[in-house]
């Protein structure tokens, strides 16, 4: 409980409102590469991320995955289209060991008739996934792939300034779908990244000094920018 008071979700929900909520919840265990629902299912359940990492992608014609978003501990999914009883318009996978938290959605609107502080909460939930794929569509259209790398490090990064090591928390193909790249351009940025005193070994990267990447930032920004005027 205490864990769930952290989450954006619950974190305004009085202790009885939260109870209610969890009645029917449990905690699961899943292993890397698990399917927790598939695109077009009806939705059973929505998640909140106790441990591990998520991903959640649609499948594009072609066959390639566009993801959508990538969610950690202390993170909601899923709460949106379990409120409106429909399907799930993308398929949720672990890409890490995870424990998750899954709630029904089947007693979900009766809750929020008689608790209306949670639909209030789910609506302000799915109000931050909007802004988060609004940010996406930012870092698309105004930013070059190398600068999505860099700002990608940067929110990673244990301190604001001098050197520091960073865990990449997934591989690399989920990364680059992450920021809406091929694996090919994904090496290239990191390459590119090498001028600014980064090293990649395995799933680290090591920065001589944040600066250089901030830096970067800032003039890659100017660069598209300017081919745009």
């Amino acid at each position: 409980m205490a864990a769930l008071r952290n989450t954006a979700l619950f974190s305004g929900l009085n202790d009885e409102t939260l109870a209610k909520l969890l009645k029917h919840a449990r905690i699961n265990t899943h292993a890397r590469g698990e399917m927790l629902f598939l695109q077009d299912e009806p939705v059973e359940a929505f998640y909140v991320v106790l441990d591990g990492w998520v991903k959640i992608f649609r499948t594009t014609p072609s066959g390639d995955e566009a993801v959508i978003g990538v969610f950690h501990r202390g993170e909601s999914f899923a709460e949106a289209a379990a409120f409106v009883s429909g399907k799930y318009p993308a398929t949720g996978e672990t890409v890490s060991d995870a424990r998750l938290l899954h709630i029904p959605s089947r007693h979900l609107l009766d809750l929020v008739m008689e608790s209306p502080e949670i639909g209030l909460a789910m609506l302000a939930s799915t109000s931050r996934h909007l802004h988060m794929l609004v940010n996406q569509i930012e870092e698309l259209k105004a930013h070059t792939g190398t600068q999505r790398v860099a700002r990608f490090l940067l929110s990673l990064a244990p301190v604001r300034s001098g050197s520091c090591t960073i865990a990449i928390p997934y591989d690399k193909a989920l990364l680059a779908g992450k920021l809406g790249m091929k694996p090919e351009s994904l090496s290239r940025a990191f390459q590119r990244l090498k001028a600014c005193g980064l090293s990649i070994r395995r799933d680290m990267a090591i920065v001589d000094d944040i600066a250089h990447l901030q830096q970067l930032v800032e003039q890659d920004r100017a660069e598209v920018f300017r081919s745009r005027a």
